[in-house]
């Protein structure tokens, strides 16, 4: 039961601390758009940056507001340039 409690809290943290870091990320860039829901773009280099820095994939798509497969298809290999 602890055990569930505890997970339950981590991901909770984990969830506003992923709101905080997008907020703080929208500010630096300039982002004045954020809350309208248009498509996002030019988000490659942040997502590189955020993966750089230890950020998971699931994490990094939360913050950037893109889609999970989105975010997965640009940390492909493949995908770089």
């Amino acid at each position: 039961m602890a055990d569930n409690t505890s997970a339950e809290a981590i991901r909770n943290i984990s969830k506003k601390l992923n709101v905080l870091i997008s907020l703080s990320l929208r500010q630096l860039i300039g982002d004045k758009d954020f809350l309208k829901s248009k498509r996002k773009q030019g988000v490659g280099e942040l997502v590189h940056y955020l993966a750089n820095m230890g950020l998971d994939a699931k994490d990094i798509a939360e913050i950037v507001g893109s889609p999970l497969t989105s975010v997965r298809t640009l940390l492909t290999p493949a995908r770089r340039r």
